[in-house]
């Protein structure tokens, strides 16, 4: 049985190239003609045909024509080309969405030349540059400060995790964050709250490990009580006093890691059940001043990593709801 032989004009029909690209790729060697008809008209075979075809792929999907030939060649493997390919491509997508990101925040904004160019290098940044940002921001702001080693390492950690494809709105997230971080006045603003909140003779022992951890533990309690309050949990209820319980031990082993001594629980209720007024104030003016200085940088953190922004207000129970409940005791 004869193979079936096409005219170079079926050819183009069958693979969507020109016959212009297809008599290209014969004379460049990449695909030459089966055979040649007694006029000298090109002929293809199936397999001609499919090789055509696969060329064509190929340098839609940006592949050079030396590429197309060393893997007609067999000189290089599909699987090989393909991922050489898919990095490129995947490259020129990330610099696209940069490129987006910029011109949505220009179009939402109104930037000047001067601050475009200042989004398109923020945005453009390698991940070891946009670490050495964050290492030389927290670097700065936590010069000095004395307090436990670890927990300037826990600041230096308070960074975001960029995604491979990450969205338009991480990427403009990410765009004002270098951009706060690279703030002088910031910069000197979270350097002042930083060294004025752990000025205490106690902050090496208060940012240790240990102690950190109680703060956590205590304020997950916390959390509990809030959920607890705003369930409608009446603070006299055996529920309250399970809670309320667990709040006064674990002030106490906050207490005692601090102090190096045991505390009074008596006097630990009483402040708890009828708390001081200006120590009192003086927690909250702590809390709003934190907030004021970096709840920002927080939510720029969480927005670019993908995550929730945590809500730092109400999470935990009232004053009156946690006095009511210790006072139960």
């Amino acid at each position: 049985m004869t193979e079936q032989l096409y005219p170079i004009g079926d050819v183009a029909r069958r693979t969507g190239l020109s016959v212009s690209a297809i008599r290209f790729y014969a004379d460049a060697g990449v695909v030459p003609p089966t055979s040649h008809t007694d006029g000298g008209y090109r002929l293809y075979d199936v397999e001609a045909v499919a090789r055509l075809e696969l060329v064509r792929t190929l340098r839609d999907l940006g592949a050079s024509l030396q590429d197309v030939r060393r893997l007609l060649a067999d000189e290089t493997s599909l699987h090989d080309l393909a991922t050489t390919h898919l990095g490129i491509v995947e490259r020129q997508l990330r610099h696209l969405k940069a490129r987006r990101a910029v011109l949505r925040t220009i179009v939402a904004q109104g930037s000047n030349a001067r601050k475009v160019a200042l989004m398109h290098e923020l945005v453009s940044m390698s991940d070891e540059d946009r670490e050495r940002l964050l290492d030389e921001f927290w670097g700065e702001v936590t010069d000095g400060l004395t307090v436990h080693p670890s927990f300037v390492e826990h600041l230096h950690r308070l960074r975001p995790e960029l995604p491979e494809e990450p969205g338009t709105e991480q990427l403009q997230a990410w765009i004002e964050l270098a951009d706060l971080v690279r703030d002088a006045g910031f910069r000197a603003e979270v350097r002042e709250f930083l060294h004025g909140s752990f000025s205490s003779p106690k902050a090496v022992t208060v940012t240790s490990p240990e102690v950190m951890a109680l703060v956590e533990a205590h304020r997950l309690v916390e959390v509990e009580a809030c959920e607890a309050e705003r369930s409608g949990v009446a603070p006299d209820s055996p529920r309250a006093n399970e809670i309320a319980g667990r709040l006064l031990a674990s002030l106490a082993e906050f207490t005692a890691e601090v102090t190096g001594q045991q505390p009074d629980l008596a006097e630990l209720k009483l402040s708890m059940s009828d708390p001081d007024p200006v120590v009192d104030e003086a927690a909250r003016a702590a809390v709003a001043r934190f907030g004021e200085v970096l709840d920002r940088y927080v939510a720029l953190v969480e927005t670019i990593s993908g995550r929730p922004t945590p809500d730092t207000a109400g999470t935990g129970a009232s004053e009156r709801w946690i006095a009511a409940a210790v006072a139960a005791l």
